[in-house]
């Protein structure tokens, strides 16, 4: 009488089921991504020219080239009326030299960039400049948009 000493009659090395196999998907499906980035560029290529910053001003055109700005500067806007705005917000001619020494953050090298419509008078615009200089700031620039054609 012989009897076989196994694995209690499951075929070797262990009991493993044929057939389907659940083990985990390694691939990556691509399109959700892709409809999700298509949908973020034509939000942003919509949003972007709405993001610009400053009081609507018709600005006059120089030969001046860009300048080169790695953080947001000071804007201090003159329209056509003679009302001056910093940034976006309209402020009295005598506040102006209060408020940009409040915000002076790092020191008084931060840039400030004064825009002014083509129609602002030039005396208003010297004014504005000699307000700045008396609150400390040194590195002024006046705005102005590229000369089209020659």
């Amino acid at each position: 009488m012989g009897m076989s000493v196994g694995m209690g009659g499951r075929g070797g090395r262990g009991h493993r089921r044929r057939g389907r196999h659940h083990g985990l998907m390694s691939e990556i499906n691509v399109t959700p991504m892709v409809d999700v980035m298509l949908v973020l560029l034509i939000i942003f290529m919509v949003a972007a020219p709405m993001l610009t910053v400053g009081v609507p001003v018709d600005l006059p055109e120089t030969k001046a080239s860009a300048l080169n700005a790695d953080t947001q500067p000071i804007a201090i806007t003159i329209d056509g009326t003679g009302k001056i705005f910093l940034q976006e917000t309209e402020i009295p001619e005598d506040e102006l030299v209060a408020k940009l020494q409040a915000i002076s953050k790092t020191g008084y090298e931060e840039r400030i960039l004064i825009r002014g419509d083509k129609t602002t008078n030039y005396g208003d615009a010297m004014v504005v400049m000699g307000l700045i200089t008396s609150a400390g700031y040194k590195n002024i620039a006046l705005l102005s948009l590229p000369q089209q054609g020659q």
